[in-house]
């Protein structure tokens, strides 16, 4: 059963990326295997169930158990790893379009609050926190950011920008790896002088909404591929509202959303 949570394509980018199992001179019980932990993991992450209640009878371990994996995989880079690793098969097959991008976020409430999180000016001040996503033009989930509630969206514009992974290029195609695109499209609450010279600085040319000039309707003729995927992101049920108080663990589960969602991606070889 919990084979059929991981696909073949996704255990391939993941398992090198996995650190040795410790060794353990006195012996002990025998290890979770890790494509069973993994599976627990997206299990929790696509049903929003609590980590206590993670069934035994899918041959995951305890919850307690995925959630240390969770961690110690957190602590050891492999979620962003992962994430780039789809991206740079996604881009060998061309499916990346560079030409234009778009920058969003969304709140979600935090149930449990920790860190990044803050009082929400859109949910009566409750405690919340913020997924920054920037997408290309068909919508694939290029970098995430995790932020409070009251951050301003404009002050993860270049952090989000900055954290796009450099990827290599279609397969027989040379040239150094590619991490900016085209144009980058956003509403209205990045609109200043700053935030256009920092992308121009990038060489990315801005499409911000001006303020009392343009119309959302206009924008939203690009715009509509990142509110997609913000959609996405918040069909797995773990990160419709927030109850990690971790951040870390928090943005390690979102890596790990934006990886299945870009599995989708591939084509029919590349899942074969």
């Amino acid at each position: 059963m919990s084979l059929l949570l991981v696909s073949d394509d996704l255990w391939e980018a993941i398992e090198p990326l996995l650190p040795k199992e410790p060794p353990k001179p006195k012996g002990g019980r025998p290890r979770i295997p890790d494509r069973a932990a993994l599976a627990g993991i997206i299990f929790i992450l696509r049903t929003g169930a609590p980590w206590r209640l993670l069934p035994r009878e899918l041959g995951c371990g305890s919850g307690w158990t995925c959630w240390r994996r969770l961690r110690d995989w957190q602590a050891a880079g492999v979620w962003e790893r992962l994430h780039a690793t789809v991206l740079n098969w996604l881009c060998d097959e061309g499916a990346i379009d560079w030409s234009r991008a778009s920058l969003d976020s969304i709140s979600v409430r935090a149930k449990r609050g920790g860190a990044e999180t803050g009082p929400d000016p859109v949910d009566r001040g409750k405690r919340g926190s913020k997924y920054h996503l920037v997408v290309d033009r068909n919508g694939i989930l290029l970098a995430v950011r995790l932020s409070a509630a009251n951050v301003h969206d404009s002050k993860l514009l270049e952090p989000v920008v900055d954290a796009i992974p450099a990827v290599v290029g279609p397969r027989g195609r040379p040239g150094r790896p590619r991490k900016r695109p085209g144009k980058l499209h956003a509403d209205k609450a990045y609109d200043s002088s700053e935030k256009r010279r920092a992308l121009r600085s990038r060489g990315i040319t801005p499409r911000i909404a001006r303020r009392g000039v343009d119309s959302s309707g206009r924008l939203g003729r690009h715009r509509w591929v990142v509110e997609r995927s913000l959609a996405w992101l918040l069909g797995f049920r773990r990160l419709g509202v927030r109850y990690e108080r971790r951040s870390d663990l928090l943005l390690g589960l979102l890596h790990l959303a934006c990886s299945l969602a870009c599995v989708r991606f591939l084509g029919p070889v590349a899942q074969a």
